[in-house]
Formats: C-alpha cells, sequence, structure tokens
C-alpha cells in the first residue's frame, strides 16, 4: 500500500457515487479514472462493504479511492431484467439476516432461494421472519413445522417491531467488527429493524399497499452503519427479482441432502429429472425429500444453468468485440503511419 493511502470501507453506493467509512467518519468519495476504466462489468467497481485504499483530500472532507481490497465474500446476483451479468450487493459480509414477513411476504421458495445465494457466497445465513405480533401462536408453531421440513440447520428468529418481542435475539447476534446484511423484500420491516436497533428514527419507512399487501421501496441504495457495539450492518433496497448464475456449490449446501441421496444414483451424469434408478426421484417417491423441495431445486438449478450459459456466452462476445476494437484499431494506426 502506498504511504499516502489509508484504508477505508465502502459505505454507500448510489450508481457511480460513494461514501466511505473511515479514520474521519463517513467521507463523501470518488473513484479513479484508472479504476473505473479497469472495471469490465458492475461487479468490479466497488461494493458496500468494500474494503479500499483511499486518498483524502480537503481536510479529510473528500477522499479517492484507488483500489479494492480482496474480497474475503461477495454476495450477488444476476442483474434484475433480460440482462445476464452479474450485480453486487455487498462484499466481506459474515452473516446475512433472511428477512420476511410472517403475515404476507413468507415464501419458503423465495426463502430457499436466499440460501442458494448466500451459501454459495459463504456467508452464514440467518432466519428472521417479522411480524410475529400479528399471528397467533397456533399459527406461528405451523410456520416454524413447516420449515423445519424445508429448512434445517438454520438459526430462526420471530420478531416483532412494533412491540418489541425478541429484538434483544436479534441484538445477541450482533457481534462488534463483524458484518452483517439484511436481505428481503420491500416492506418486511428491515428500516424499522435498523431503527430499533440504532434507537432512533434514522432510516425512512414505508406502510405496504392495502390492495396487494406489496411493500414500497423505503431503502433505495445500499448502506452501511455501524452500531453501538461497533457491528457493522448493511441495509439493501428490497428485491423483486433475485436470478442466479453459476450457484453449484450454493446448491449442494442448501439442498445437501439431495447430494446424499445421488450417491445411489445409477449413472454419474444423472439430471434427477426422468432417469431410471436415480436415487433422488427414489428419495421423493419414498417421501424422504418432500416433492415441494425436489420442486424448487430442479426449478432453481435449471434457471442457473440458463443464465450461466447465456453469461459464459456474452463473455465470449465481449472478448470478440474487443479483439474486433483492437485490430481496427491497429490497422488505422498502420494507416495513418503511412
Amino acid at each position: 500500500m502506498t504511504k499516502n493511502f489509508e484504508i477505508a470501507r465502502i459505505s454507500s453506493v448510489h450508481r457511480d457515487q460513494y461514501s466511505i467509512l473511515g479514520n474521519y467518519g463517513e467521507v463523501f468519495a470518488e473513484i479513479t479514472g484508472k479504476l473505473l476504466y479497469e472495471a469490465q462489468n458492475l461487479i468490479d467497481k466497488p461494493l458496500v462493504g468494500d474494503k479500499v485504499e483511499v486518498e483524502y483530500f480537503n481536510n479529510n472532507e473528500l477522499a479517492i479511492i484507488h483500489q479494492i481490497k480482496k474480497r474475503t465474500t461477495i454476495l450477488k446476483r444476476k442483474t434484475a431484467g433480460k440482462k445476464i451479468d452479474y450485480q453486487g450487493i455487498a462484499a466481506n459480509i459474515d452473516y446475512a439476516f433472511i428477512v420476511q414477513a410472517l403475515e404476507t411476504d413468507f415464501n419458503l421458495n423465495r426463502l430457499e432461494r436466499y440460501l442458494v445465494m448466500i451459501n454459495e457466497a459463504h456467508i452464514v445465513p440467518i432466519i428472521i421472519l417479522s411480524k410475529k405480533d400479528l399471528l397467533t401462536k397456533e399459527q406461528q408453531d405451523a410456520i416454524l413445522e413447516e420449515l423445519e421440513n424445508r429448512v434445517k440447520d438454520y438459526q430462526i428468529v420471530l420478531f416483532s417491531n412494533k412491540n418489541g418481542e425478541n429484538l434483544d435475539q436479534i441484538r445477541k447476534l450482533l457481534k462488534k467488527d463483524k458484518t452483517y446484511c439484511l436481505l428481503g423484500s420491500s416492506g418486511v420491516g428491515k428500516s424499522t429493524l435498523l431503527n430499533n436497533l440504532l434507537g432512533a428514527e434514522i432510516f425512512a419507512t414505508k406502510e405496504i399497499r392495502e390492495k396487494d399487501g406489496k411493500g414500497k421501496h423505503a431503502t433505495t441504495k445500499r448502506q452501511m452503519i455501524k452500531l453501538k457495539n461497533g457491528a457493522l450492518i448493511i441495509d439493501t433496497p428490497g428485491m423483486r427479482e433475485l436470478g442466479n448464475i453459476d450457484i453449484k456449490e450454493g446448491l449442494n449446501i442448501t439442498y445437501d441432502e439431495v447430494t446424499t441421496f445421488a450417491k445411489d444414483c445409477l449413472f454419474n451424469n444423472c439430471t434427477h429429472t426422468h432417469e431410471k434408478k436415480c436415487g433422488v426421484l427414489a428419495a421423493v417417491e419414498n417421501k424422504k425429500l418432500s416433492q415441494k423441495r425436489y420442486d424448487n431445486y430442479i426449478k432453481l438449478r435449471k434457471e442457473a444453468t440458463y443464465h450461466s450459459m447465456s453469461y459464459l456466452d456474452k463473455r465470449r462476445k465481449d472478448k470478440n468485440f474487443g479483439k474486433m476494437i483492437k485490430r481496427v484499431l491497429k490497422n488505422t494506426v498502420k494507416n495513418h503511419r503511412r
């Protein structure tokens, strides 16, 4: 590291505008032209949580970001819409809170989708379910039983932002110098939870729409804050789309029982969809593997395979386009010299 550079962390990103958290508090920052030029895609640019080498100016009120330090973990997904590329969510995360609302947002298929993305990044997932106050004890027990049948061995906390029930359990999970990330749809209470943890109404909150029960975006950018106990927590905008690319390891970790049953397959390249003597299909038939969990596994695997092939095809086209530009420039220089 150059002598004049200091280490800071990216605390917020909004398009190409950055804030960093370092020795002088939170400071506005810009990236160098070199760093911008060398970024081949969105994931090469600074992400919230990144550790970066910076140089301060104007009495430490402005900083220039010179380099991104090697990331320990990176949480990423497919970009929204038809474009096939990676979108970085945050970097250097230790724990990821998956937030769902018990009354309106609870969805096991989507929960497994989050788990695959988080496990692929080798981040520890924690499931926290908000709006506990809106369900009876019997309804809560039914959801917990459903969770036990679909996703095992994960820490689960049911809590209420309204009456504060079990918020202390979440506070106890937040350790000094560890980085946490809040993931979930709009309207599930992420920003309200942050306000409760901070003890102040700092983040804007919005009510869900009455006509369809869906949330409205309160958080519009990814941002990292430091709690009084020294824990760092990243809030993210609600995600309407959660596509994945290249998630083989995440699938194997999340659906580890599928990997176990696959050892009984007759063929090494078994797709677990139609083959005879398939250990996975046999497990479904014998009810050792739930039909819903199997269906979601197959859906996620097919989707990820499609996106991965499309991404590789895109990269090949980009590479060929780059070579063509170099040839054109080279020929232009030659012709000019003549």
